[in-house]
């Protein structure tokens, strides 16, 4: 008796000293295992509720092999060791393990708490229907579902595609089973009306609540800041007598999140003035805010903020709060910033990593970030979306193409943003096959309908002179935004369809779409290609009567060379004198390229020395100067612009032009020698240019920049990279094809001529690209019709 008496007392110890592990922290494993320690040291075999309660610290300490080592030592496992157990493999995942053990189980010896364990696994496991449905067997079986059974099955219904009508189902049951007067359940109830948006519903459910917590309120403010209906949010926040701050933390997100800056920022003052703590949720909301809507000074007294009022902050808090601040500094040009904020945090995640690789990467710092890139100790997704799209939009086409390829090749397989990266360089290197043959690996892989690759693909058809196949995919899209829109306008008045490009934005307007700034930068673009010089004024004045949009310099910009290309300089002055700030770069050269146009020496001179101040290293700004002189037959002066030029260490991007043929690339200079073929090109032209000159061609010896003999200008216009690459290409691509040629420089005036005849000559469609737009050439007639 003494013995037992004994035992009982050892036992009653041991289990007061486990009761201590509850409820569970992360201290409650040691704790559990010291006990267990003991145990065995002292020789003592626990049994029974002991037994149990270390099965379930080690499941819920996610030690599923202790647990399970316990669990085998029971001869005849109860309910209670079942259940934990079962709860382990739910919580870590192993669900599949868990349904085989729900299964074994005797239908005799389950109770409700073993059904409900096996739901929670399936709840917390994402599956919706296996959640449903092993709530129906439960009923089937004849177990009465209680609170906690409903809360965890309504949980579950988010990955339901028929959730509402299962929501509907469930919630007569809890009326009839009585569980309705549950805040958790009625809770979870509220918490899947809110995800169906059936947010009236939610709302009367909500105001039947007789004992509301915080949960509840959450649920319904979220709710209405989820589906965008913010001032109810507001109602519903300023009503509250208590001020609950993740309910405050939500309406900031949602401001932020409906672009509504000013009130997310007052509602973050108040949070300060009322003495709601804020927390990093409230911080990265509105730091978040600043960086979307500019605010780089508010979001500095923010930090300052930060670093005044928490001095020893957590992980938890410093880690998301640092990371928004990069974002921050990054958006607002403070790359620089960002990084010693970078390199100062304790604890990074992947999310700090690709902030700054993005802030490098958007600053255009490519080398930069291509070394960050290098030492990142993990990838995801975006890491290569971010580099791939960054190498694309800096001119590294062929660069984003081979990292898109590794990409592959380490394991990732790409999503529609990556696919839209190297669709883009595609783009920036007039790849055409290659952008076939991505576009084809994304019907294949089911993603043709993303909206990014759509877009990208738009602007890739088009940029490689098949506008055609732009304007189709555009047609076929099954959703457009206005970057769709704005790439389609885009693609029409680069290749010169100026009154297609205006059509078409009508036609925007029309479906509802409200236009941007950079909607009217193609559309005064594409007046600026076409000549439609009325039409340009009228949209260029819309932008601010009828849709708020203030012109930026760039605007500026488009419409004084839609001015100057027309011969409209008194008025291109005055477009000038009226702009709000002081003319840019881009302003400047825009009236240079149209006083060469029409040689204008005189204020080609001024804006020359305007630009060259401003860009004292840009190369462009001598070359157009010297080839002014040079035109008007200054000799004298346009070899001091190039002496120049040369004295300030400017050197000037050679001219080069390049073709895609059998799926590679060849690339042209001026004067090549390089290229294996180039002797059988020069063959061919020294053919071709007899019978252009049949048909009337006449080499326009102007467009040689240097002050040589007549019969070797002739010469020197023979050898430019354009007519270099369209030659290779007739030579070598079949009898009918269209050619296209990319150059990276405007063409040269006597190839825009000889080109007109060589379509003649040859019976076939020849496509330039050049920086500025593009030609395509048809029967001794060009699409610009020498408007350019």
């Amino acid at each position: 008796m003494k013995g037992s008496d004994f035992i009982r007392t050892v036992a009653n110890r041991y289990a007061s000293q486990l009761q201590l592990c509850y409820p569970q922290t992360l201290a409650s494993f040691s704790l559990a295992k010291t006990i267990h320690s003991h145990m065995i040291t002292f020789g003592f075999h626990p049994r029974g509720h002991l037994l149990n309660r270390l099965i379930d610290v080690y499941g819920k300490s996610s030690k599923i092999i202790y647990a399970h080592h316990l669990f085998d030592q029971i001869p005849e496992p109860d309910i209670a060791s079942r259940t934990s157990l079962l709860l382990a493999y739910s919580l870590s995942g192993d669900v599949k393990t868990a349904q085989k053990m729900f299964e074994e189980t005797p239908l005799s010896i389950r109770d409700s708490v073993f059904y409900n364990a096996m739901i929670t696994g399936y709840s917390r496991n994402e599956d919706g229907n296996s959640c449903i449905e092993l709530f129906r067997q439960m009923l089937r079986d004849e177990f009465r579902p209680d609170d906690f059974t409903f809360t965890t099955v309504l949980g579950g219904l988010a990955r339901v595609v028929n959730k509402v009508m299962q929501c509907k189902q469930l919630h007569g049951l809890v009326l009839k089973t009585g569980t309705g007067f549950f805040t958790s359940v009625l809770n979870a109830l509220v918490s899947v009306y809110v995800n169906c948006g059936l947010m009236f519903e939610a709302r009367k459910l909500f105001d039947e609540i007789d004992t509301k917590d915080e949960l509840s309120w959450t649920t319904i403010v979220t709710g209405y800041v989820r589906n965008d209906e913010l001032d109810a949010a507001r109602e519903l926040v300023d009503g509250m007598s208590e001020k609950l701050a993740v309910a405050w933390n939500a309406m900031i997100s949602g401001y932020v999140h409906c672009n509504r800056y000013d009130e997310a920022v007052d509602m973050f003052r108040n949070m300060y003035f009322m003495g709601i703590k804020i927390d990093e949720f409230a911080y990265t909301s509105v730091i978040s805010c600043c960086a979307n809507a500019g605010l780089f000074h508010l979001g500095k007294q923010v930090h300052c903020y930060v670093l005044r009022t928490e001095a020893k902050p957590t992980v938890d808090f410093s880690l998301p709060v640092n990371n928004a601040l990069i974002t921050l500094y990054c958006k607002c040009d403070k790359v620089d910033w960002a990084r010693r904020i970078f390199d100062n945090m304790p604890v990074r995640d992947i999310v700090s990593w690709n902030a700054i690789l993005s802030g490098y990467v958007n600053a255009g710092r490519i080398d930069e970030g291509r070394f960050f890139f290098s030492q990142m100790p993990e990838r995801n997704h975006l890491t290569w979306n971010v580099m791939i799209s960054g190498l694309a939009q800096n001119g590294f086409g062929e660069e984003g193409l081979k990292l898109f390829n590794q990409m592959k090749s380490e394991g990732f397989q790409p999503c529609d943003y990556a696919f839209a990266g190297a669709i883009s360089s595609c783009s920036t290197l007039g790849a055409l096959e290659n952008g076939r043959q991505l576009h084809a690996q994304l019907v294949r892989l089911g993603l043709d309908s993303s909206l990014s690759a759509g877009n990208a693909l738009i602007t890739m058809y088009a940029r490689c002179g098949v506008v055609e196949a732009s304007n189709l995919l555009f047609l076929t899209m099954p959703y457009l935004d206005s970057v769709s829109w704005n790439a389609m306008i885009a693609a029409l008045g680069q290749h010169g369809h100026g009154i297609q490009a205006l059509e078409l934005f009508e036609q925007m307007l029309e479906a509802g779409i409200s236009p941007d700034r950079i909607t009217f930068l193609t559309i005064l673009s594409a007046c600026s290609h076409a000549g439609l010089v009325k039409e340009s004024r009228y949209y260029f004045n819309l932008m601010d009567r009828l849709y708020g949009i203030t012109p930026g310099e760039d605007h500026y910009a488009r419409l004084v060379d839609v001015l100057c290309r027309a011969g409209k300089f008194l008025e291109a002055n005055d477009v000038i004198s009226s702009m709000p700030f002081e003319p840019g770069a881009a302003v400047w050269e825009a009236l240079l390229a149209g006083c060469r146009t029409h040689g204008n020496v005189d204020l080609g001179i001024q804006a020359a020395e305007r630009l060259i101040e401003l860009m004292p290293h840009h190369d462009g700004s001598y070359v157009l100067l010297s080839n002014m002189y040079a035109t008007a037959g200054r000799w004298n002066d346009a070899a001091n612009a190039r002496k120049l030029m040369r004295d300030r260490g400017v050197r000037k991007e050679p001219g080069c032009s390049w073709v895609e043929v059998e799926n590679k690339v060849h690339v042209f200079l001026v004067d090549d020698t390089v290229h294996p073929e180039v002797q059988a090109v020069y063959s061919y032209l020294n053919k071709l240019v007899p019978e252009m000159k049949r048909l009337g061609y006449v080499p326009d010896t102007k467009f040689v920049l240097h002050d040589i003999e007549s019969d070797q200008k002739e010469r020197v216009l023979s050898a430019h990279s354009e007519k270099l690459a369209v030659a290779f290409a007739l030579m070598r691509l079949p009898r009918g094809a269209t050619v296209r040629v990319f150059k990276n420089l405007r063409i040269c005036g006597d190839c825009h001529n000889a080109f007109k005849f060589m379509s003649k000559v040859v019976g076939r469609e020849i496509v330039v690209r050049d920086a500025k737009r593009f030609h395509h050439f048809r029967d001794s007639q060009c699409s610009c019709g020498d408007y350019w």
